[in-house]
């Protein structure tokens, strides 16, 4: 796993401490596209946690890149984010 997934994923737990986060790299299926040039990557995130009881996307999402902030601007160049609450996940 890479050490960008890694340094993600550590942060994520330790902010939101999510019953369930999924990263995936999707960098492969962006190349030639101009972000990518950067060398910073495309990823996609979903993620389990009590944090985002009661909040609407928009919130979710900001407190997402808000976990990731710095790496926004260096490693990561587009995130696709989905944030649930335990409530709306199937069991």
């Amino acid at each position: 796993m890479s050490e960008r997934i890694e340094k993600m994923r550590s942060r994520l737990t330790a902010t939101f401490a999510p019953l369930e986060c999924q990263l995936v790299d999707d960098s492969h299926l962006h190349a030639g596209h101009a972000g990518a040039a950067s060398g910073a990557g495309h990823y996609s995130v979903r993620i389990v946690s009590d944090r985002f009881d009661g909040l609407n996307r928009v919130a979710r999402h900001r407190l997402v890149y808000d976990c990731l902030r710095d790496m926004m601007t260096s490693d990561i160049h587009a995130l696709n984010i989905i944030a649930l609450a335990p409530s709306e996940v199937e069991k």
